[in-house]
């Protein structure tokens, strides 16, 4: 099965060799072995001995795979090469996502891909007399591979400290800063002994998803709506606050404002809709959009709140 002993086409052998890894039916299949080729740098009928490791965007890779062997992926196919190959040959530390920018946010239009340097070798020996030896030392030390991998994103990874105390970590980069802002400094100023009952993240929707207590106020979430960023419930102002990180999406405005009143149309607490940015000069390239009724806030100025109506503040303002 050496890649100098005939005709086998090089997709064959890339199909052997991410078996021979290991990976099951769908992760060797031609797919697959065509991205992995890609990865490599591999063309037909060059030897395994000259694979490399490129940096390529999955849009890169696709259109290489075009290219050298004219297999024209079209562009609605990009999600499943990157969820059902990428996203597998990672987890397998196969490959590494954005190591050149390890806090690149993982849906980044950005994200990259590259060998580990450790298969590289690995793929070098394809058909050589030490192939056997170098993947059974590789197999054997994947567990330590991947326990590496993982060790290192989490390093990148966001702490946020709930109202309650309890703890946990956003995947980095992207809007994810601004909603560790929200949690920790809107909540704490607006929100005293408020509830986190929904936290959205790049990396995972569903980061806290506190569906019974959000039943118990009355609102069933279709999995299939777009949630807010952020839902708190604050129990001594009987309020659900729907906060939107408004960095990446856009504030709350008349649309929005309508959507999400559908979508939480069953709450017995009173909905409250908060635009969230990172700064005052965010938020000036977005007011003509904010949609009245609503609150807009700014991380740079957390003391302060601006309600847009004006008639509820109609009147003199006592200074502090």
């Amino acid at each position: 099965m050496s890649p100098h002993d005939g005709p086998m086409p090089q997709v064959r052998q890339a199909m052997e060799f991410l078996k021979q890894l290991g990976f099951d039916a769908e992760r060797s299949n031609d797919r697959s072995a065509l991205v992995a080729l890609a990865l490599l740098g591999l063309k037909a009928g060059e030897g395994w001995e000259t694979a490399t490791n490129p940096l390529m965007r999955t849009v890169e890779i696709m259109a290489w795979i075009r290219d050298h062997y004219a297999r024209d992926y079209k562009p609605n196919t990009r999600e499943t090469i990157r969820r059902q190959t990428l996203h597998h040959f990672v987890d397998a530390a196969f490959i590494e996502q954005n190591p050149d920018d390890p806090a690149r946010p993982v849906n980044s239009p950005h994200s990259c891909y590259r060998i580990h340097p450790t298969a590289l070798e690995v793929a070098r020996c394809w058909g050589e007399r030490e192939f056997a030896e170098r993947i059974q030392a590789y197999v054997d030390d994947k567990p330590g591979l991947r326990e590496k991998y993982a060790q290192a994103r989490e390093l990148h990874r966001i702490p946020v400290t709930l109202p309650s105390g309890e703890a946990f970590t956003l995947s980095p980069g992207g809007q994810n800063p601004l909603i560790k802002a929200m949690i920790e400094e809107f909540c704490a100023r607006y929100l005293p002994g408020g509830h986190v009952l929904y936290v959205g993240d790049a990396g995972a929707k569903w980061a806290v998803f506190e569906e019974a207590r959000l039943n118990e106020i009355g609102v069933t979430i279709d999995q299939h709506g777009k949630m807010p960023d952020l839902v708190v419930y604050s129990p001594a102002k009987d309020w659900l606050v729907l906060l939107e990180a408004a960095s990446s999406h856009g504030p709350v405005d008349s649309n929005r404002q309508s959507e999400l009143a559908t979508l939480f149309a069953g709450s017995r607490a009173g909905l409250v809709y908060v635009s969230c940015f990172p700064s005052r000069a965010e938020m000036r390239k977005c007011l003509g959009q904010i949609a009245w009724e609503t609150e807009a806030w700014c991380a740079d100025s957390p003391t302060h709140l601006i309600h847009f109506n004006g008639e509820r503040f109609l009147g003199p303002h006592r200074s502090h």
